[in-house]
C-alpha cells in the first residue's frame, strides 16, 4: 500500500493515539477480555514501529521530524 507523503504524519500520529487510547481502556475497571486489549496494543505497537521506519525514509520530504510527531 502506498500512502501519500502528506498523509504519513497523520497515519503515524493516529496509530500513536490509538495506542494511548487502548492503554487508557486498560485502566478501566469495566473492560472485559483484558487480554484482547493487551494484544491489540501489541499489534498497534508493532505497526507503529514499521511505520516509523518507513517514515524515516520520507521524513525530509514530509517536512515534519519524527520526534515532533511522537
Amino acid at each position: 500500500m502506498k500512502v501519500p507523503t502528506a498523509w504519513a504524519p497523520l497515519v503515524l500520529s493516529s496509530v500513536r493515539d490509538a495506542i494511548l487510547y487502548q492503554e487508557s481502556l486498560l485502566r478501566s475497571e469495566t473492560i472485559r477480555n483484558r487480554e484482547d486489549y493487551e494484544e491489540h496494543i501489541v499489534q498497534l505497537s508493532e505497526l507503529l514501529e514499521v511505520l516509523k521506519e518507513e517514515y524515516r525514509s520520507i521524513e525530509k520530504e514530509a517536512g515534519i521530524p519524527l520526534e515532533k510527531l511522537l
